[in-house]
C-alpha cells in the first residue's frame, strides 16, 4: 500500500507535510507508511486516502492490481529460471529434480 500511496501523491506533485496535514497523521508516519515499515489502521488508510482525493475502496483496488502485477511477474520469472536449456520441465535436468538433489 506505500507504495501506491507514494505514487498516488507524487502524481499529484504533492509534498509528504502537505498530504501528512491533510490526511491528520505525522509526516514522519507517512513516510513510514509509504516505505512499508509502518503498518497503518484502516482508518488511517483510508485518511491518507481521502487525503489524495481517493476512497479506502481505491486504495484497496490500486493495491491489488499492484500485488497481482507483482505476482505475475514473479511467476514468470520462476517460469523463464526453471525452463533454461537442459533445464526444462520433466528429464534429470528439470526444476523438481534440481530440488531433490539438493
Amino acid at each position: 500500500m506505500g507504495d501506491v500511496l507514494r505514487r498516488e501523491r507524487l502524481a499529484q506533485e504533492r509534498t509528504l507535510k502537505d498530504v501528512a496535514e491533510a490526511a491528520r497523521i505525522s509526516m514522519p508516519y507517512l513516510s513510514e507508511l509509504e516505505r512499508g515499515r509502518k503498518e497503518a489502521s484502516s482508518e488511517v488508510l483510508a485518511a491518507a486516502a481521502r487525503a489524495l482525493g481517493l476512497g479506502l475502496a481505491d486504495l484497496l483496488a490500486l493495491s491489488h492490481g499492484e500485488l497481482t502485477r507483482l505476482g505475475r511477474t514473479h511467476t514468470r520469472q520462476a517460469r523463464i529460471g526453471q525452463e533454461r536449456p537442459g533445464m526444462g520441465r520433466g528429464g534429470s535436468g528439470s526444476y523438481e529434480a534440481r530440488l531433490l538433489a539438493a
